[in-house]
């Protein structure tokens, strides 16, 4: 199955591993990553790399062209650290402007990393505006919309000091208490997230989909 991908994000923790698994598909016609800077990778045919503004869809509306499937894992690590005002501009903004972009470009699928819980009608002011988010890329119906609802993501090292420290070391022991509809609590390994994301392209779907713990570990398989 040839594949043509836009990304947003990728020099994340979790854009990185999904990236790191698409680079190994056979099936890649053209992949375009757009960011604040270039990753170190090595030089592909089929590989192109754009520096732009991500609060300035004029920067790379022109290299969106022929792509049918958009990934978009842009986001604030660490929420609690940046006001309100630039949360709003990076993981609503910033996301829905690339998703519009898209859209008007001919992207077909577009794959989101979001979180569990997220809703526009939630009183926390984090799910409420990842939820906003949500209802307008519906919107702008996508023949086939991924939205990826992770809960604790586990990365390998601590990025954000002792808060961080204790939930790593904590969470994967909770697991086992986590069961049935509470599954989708459970925390999900980073390089494991990031090749569900990957994977989930080469996969048949249509219209909204919402993918939790149960089909992160589906998707490991494909």
């Amino acid at each position: 199955m040839s594949k043509s991908i836009v990304f947003l994000g990728a020099s994340g923790a979790v854009g990185a591993a999904a990236l790191d698994t698409i680079l190994r598909f056979s099936g890649i016609n053209k992949l375009l990553l757009l960011g604040r800077r270039k990753l170190n990778l090595a030089d592909s045919g089929n590989l192109d790399q754009q520096i732009i503004d991500i609060s300035d869809p004029a920067t790379y509306e022109a290299y969106i062209t022929d792509f049918d499937t958009a990934i978009c894992t842009l986001g604030v690590g660490e929420p609690s650290k940046i006001s309100k005002a630039d949360f709003v501009k990076i993981d609503k903004t910033a996301v829905l402007d690339f998703a519009k972009a898209c859209k008007t470009n001919g992207v077909k699928h577009f794959q989101l990393l979001s979180s569990v819980g997220v809703n526009a009608a939630s009183k926390s002011f984090f799910l409420r505006t990842k939820g906003e988010l949500i209802e307008a890329l519906e919107e702008l119906k996508f023949d086939r919309l991924s939205i990826f609802q992770p809960s604790m993501i586990l990365t390998p090292t601590n990025r954000y000091g002792l808060s961080q420290a204790i939930v790593l070391k904590v969470w994967p022991m909770l697991d086992f208490l986590l069961q049935g509809k509470a599954k989708k609590y459970r925390g999900i390994k980073v390089e494991e997230l990031g090749k569900a994301i990957a994977n989930n392209i080469l996969t048949a779907g249509a219209g909204t989909e919402y993918l939790q713990y149960d089909q992160f570990k589906s998707l490991l398989s494909k």
